[in-house]
């Protein structure tokens, strides 16, 4: 949980006020130690990972792609031994969607222009 600059500046205000030790104010606000030094630091918080992706292979997750175009991502999940969510997030990360061509779903529907009814009695 990422706690607001606000709270954050409140909190090390309080410590340098009172003069407290990390382990005190720690208590007193329930906040882990090692959060308050880190804030010492830098009181900003981070709003971006810097963690590349390692578990998914791009190239393995394409060649999937286009060997099973019309598989679900629970399917790919299973094939890949990801979860369904990782699939999800490094199709994002490649540039796909996972919505449908409207084309394309309507052509493997059944209409009533392939199979026109036929009158009974015939």
């Amino acid at each position: 949980m990422t706690y607001p600059l606000k709270f954050r500046q409140h909190v090390l205000a309080i410590k340098t006020q009172e003069k407290l030790t990390y382990a005190q104010t720690a208590t007193r606000f329930c906040v882990g130690t090692a959060s308050l030094m880190r804030w010492a630091k830098r009181i900003e918080p981070c709003m971006t990972r810097d963690k590349p992706a390692n578990k998914i292979n791009q190239a393995a997750l394409i060649l999937d792609l286009e060997t099973y175009p019309d598989a679900s991502q629970y399917e790919r999940a299973q094939r890949m031994g990801v979860s369904a969510r990782g699939i999800c997030d490094a199709l994002k990360r490649a540039g796909f969607s996972y919505k449908k061509n409207i084309l394309s779903s309507q052509n493997r529907r059944p209409s009533a222009k392939r199979f026109p009814k036929q009158a009974p009695g015939l």
